[in-house]
């Protein structure tokens, strides 16, 4: 634990995954401003650039580096978030990534990377969080989804399929909780401006190099959700709000075919 982090303080404590940079930075900020401490986490040096960031907005900020794509590493970090015996009130289940590529062709190693921590990791972190929650009866988790999960990831297959996983445990989780004061939101920002379509090798796709969305705006607008105990929102734009909508009532045939415009490798040109 960070000396800041020892010292008493009244605020409400937070975790935010994925923090050191993209959508996960931005909601530690979001937070901190909103009074809250923090315990943030990453894998990478990116990480203690973040936290600095956080403490100039008022915050105490502890923080954890470790890969959450094993399960110590999980382990590990509930341990610290719980180790000062502050309850968690707030925990954002954001860290995330994706590869691009066709599934024949991709290493299996790649995407089984994006299961380890789109969808297990997430899954080990959220029973932890959740049965304390649930057991105190308050608390409120984020988990970061996408837009992408409600249509099929051509040349993003697992990706997609991630996240679709994650939208669903989201609702289901909401249902099972409906009649306790812990609340489940679900943010589904569209593309994003972020690492992650150059740490996914998507740099040579339609989606990699059009416009994407503002990052600050897609996390303010999922705080905002959940601290109101909102059940989910499209973050973003109003371009890619609208055309979330608008994908509802497109078959998946078609979603998949527009999803190969945008993700196939060599699309940019």
């Amino acid at each position: 634990m960070t000396s800041d982090a020892q010292h008493l303080t009244t605020r409400p404590l937070a975790l935010v995954t994925g923090a050191s940079s993209g959508i996960g930075l931005h909601l530690a900020l979001e937070l901190a401003r909103r009074d809250f401490d923090l315990v943030i986490t990453a894998e990478d040096a990116e990480l203690e650039a973040a936290a600095e960031m956080a403490r100039d907005e008022g915050a105490l900020v502890q923080t954890v580096r470790v890969d959450l794509r094993g399960p110590e590493a999980v382990d590990e970090l509930y341990s610290r978030v719980t180790a000062s015996g502050r309850r968690l009130d707030v925990a954002c289940l954001n860290a995330g990534v994706g590869h691009g590529g066709a599934f024949v062709d991709n290493d299996l190693e790649a995407e089984q990377s994006i299961i380890d921590l789109n969808v297990t990791s997430t899954v080990r972190l959220a029973k932890s969080v959740l049965r304390d929650m649930a057991a105190a009866d308050r608390g409120r988790v984020l988990f970061t989804s996408s837009v992408a999960s409600e249509m099929p990831g051509s040349f993003q297959a697992v990706y997609n399929a991630s996240k679709s996983f994650v939208q669903s445990f989201a609702e289901a989780l909401q249902d099972e909780l409906k009649d306790t004061a812990v609340t489940i939101t679900s943010l589904m920002p569209g593309p994003t401006e972020t690492e992650f379509f150059e740490r996914g090798d998507l740099m040579d796709t339609k989606m990699g190099t059009s416009k994407k969305d503002d990052p600050a705006q897609v996390a303010a607008q999922g705080v905002d959700a959940l601290l109101e105990g909102k059940l989910r929102v499209t973050g973003g734009s109003l371009k890619t709000r609208v055309q979330d909508a608008a994908s509802k009532v497109v078959p998946d045939s078609v979603k998949a075919g527009m999803h190969r415009k945008m993700a196939e490798p060599g699309s940019a040109g």
